[in-house]
């Protein structure tokens, strides 16, 4: 089994942030990157035709890393919340979170929250980087740590 380097781990998780699927070729690390077709609509499978066919023709050498699942998704906004220093912004978004379409609500609050943007694009990002970690644990891949 191969070992992959921490920029590898920060593609990975940069490919599962933007909505793709990652996969990993366990022979060489390679990492090939699809748009997800349940997240994208009108998904257009010509320009992915390359990775799409290396993917069916070797498949036995990919292994998928997972995306974050919605649920775990919505625990990373709550818990993010937690964390804001600012009572009035932390209500508003524990209130988004509260009502429905939380994610765009969510979004918005934060797009408009001048400095806390930052704060929750690092957040959001170490945590995916933790993610992808354990999901390459989980798979038995061995990865340098940050």
């Amino acid at each position: 089994m191969i070992r992959i380097s921490k920029e590898q781990v920060r593609e990975i998780a940069d490919h599962l942030d933007c909505g793709m699927k990652c996969y990993l070729n366990k022979e060489t690390g390679a990492i090939m990157a699809i748009l997800d077709s349940d997240n994208w609509q009108n998904y257009d499978e010509e320009p992915w035709e390359d990775v799409i066919n290396e993917l069916e023709e070797n498949w036995e050498k990919y292994v998928e890393i997972p995306k974050m699942e919605s649920h775990e998704s919505f625990e990373l906004m709550a818990d993010f919340s937690e964390t804001v220093d600012n009572e009035n912004l932390q209500n508003k978004l524990i209130n988004a979170l509260n009502r429905s379409h939380p994610f765009r609500n969510f979004k918005w609050i934060i797009d408009n929250s001048g400095p806390f943007r930052q704060k929750w694009f690092d957040f959001k990002n170490q945590r995916l980087l933790q993610w992808v970690r354990d999901q390459l644990d989980g798979l038995d891949i061995k990865y340098d740590n940050e």
